[in-house]
């Protein structure tokens, strides 16, 4: 796996551009470029989105596979070098934005991707003034993990979504 994607760029996408009903190719390439060993995700995104309950939660819970373990042992100890570089910056942070950031699923996203050599896929968008949260880009480049959106896969993967009539 080559890229982990973050729950947003799939909660953007079904709500967005690439609604289920209305581009099926796209949801279907996604698991085509995961048997090619180019995207997966991890457990804790698969349950953030399994707590919804519409069209993407159905599609998660069928697609399982797509969704990778985060408890080895180099995500693990990865884990505990982001916990411990983002305490330093407490102090200058939003009050709860720590916690709040160990909650989610992005310090795991992160640390797969350290572990794998993976580049995390997010909508989010890097901004080193920003206090109020703890972000993907930021934590990612405080260790030099690489990081893109959506739309720079689907460029660098080649992806093409073609009508035949």
């Amino acid at each position: 796996m080559k890229h982990l994607l973050d729950s947003n760029t799939l909660i953007v996408a079904k709500n967005r551009y690439y609604g289920m009903s209305i581009c099926p190719g796209y949801w279907a390439w996604i698991l085509e470029q995961h048997q090619a060993l180019e995207i997966a995700s991890i457990v804790p995104v698969r349950d953030e989105l399994a707590r919804g309950n519409d069209d993407l939660t159905q599609w998660v819970k069928g697609n399982a596979h797509l969704f990778k373990d985060s408890s080895d042992e180099p995500t693990q100890t990865a884990f505990g070098h982001i916990v411990a570089k983002i305490a330093e910056q407490v102090p200058v942070m939003k009050a709860g934005a720590f916690e709040e950031f160990l909650e989610g699923a992005d310090p795991w996203l992160i640390a797969k991707a350290m572990a794998t050599g993976a580049v995390v896929v997010t909508h989010e968008v890097y901004n080193p003034d920003i206090k109020r949260k703890f972000t993907i880009p930021n934590v990612c480049s405080l260790f030099g993990v690489p990081y893109m959106n959506t739309f720079e896969l689907l460029g660098k993967l080649d992806a093409r979504f073609v009508l035949h009539h």
